[in-house]
């Protein structure tokens, strides 16, 4: 397996999708054509399993995108890999302005307060009117934190972590 900081998260494996064991993606990259241009896949599960594979074949449907793999061949394979994400080699992305960042960077962070509590892993973001929230779970409590300047301190891509300020009611 590559290094983390030489892969992307580009998207999450939503559930299984039809027959032959392709699955439905929720992209998490902005960069035109990332899927099409898909060839080699890392999968990595919720439980930390990590599958090596080929895309091969991708096609858009809405928002969304349908993925053939290599050894993905029955609705009950593509199921073991629901909640996933798919990994890729990193590509020349556009830089961003300092304090903004990919959503693909910010999936997998720990998250833990200012005063070093660990709060969990965020797993997805959710565009909401307003601004995004970030979706933060530690095992099977989930935790919504927006993600404004106000609540997010820092974040450290390298470290793979990021600092909140929790204010009443976010937490509990």
């Amino acid at each position: 397996m590559v290094n983390q900081l030489e892969t992307v998260t580009v998207g999450r494996i939503e559930r299984p999708f039809g027959v032959k064991g392709e699955v439905k993606v929720r992209p998490l990259s902005d960069v035109p054509g990332r899927f099409e241009g898909l060839r080699s896949v890392s999968l990595l599960a919720r439980d930390g399993r990590t599958l090596e594979t080929s895309v091969t074949h991708v096609r858009r449907v809405g928002a969304e995108f349908i993925l053939g793999l290599t050894g993905l061949t029955t609705p009950e394979d593509a199921s073991l890999w629901r909640g996933g994400f798919i990994q890729t080699i990193r590509g020349a992305v556009p830089g961003l302005p300092n304090g903004q960042y990919y959503e693909c960077d910010l999936i997998g962070l720990a998250v833990y307060t200012e005063e070093g509590q660990a709060i969990g892993v965020l797993e997805e973001v959710w565009d909401l009117p307003g601004n995004p929230v970030f979706v933060i779970h530690q095992g099977a409590k989930e935790i919504l934190i927006p993600a404004a300047k106000e609540l997010v301190r820092t974040v450290d891509l390298t470290a793979r972590k990021m600092i909140v300020r929790l204010i009443d009611g976010l937490g509990d």
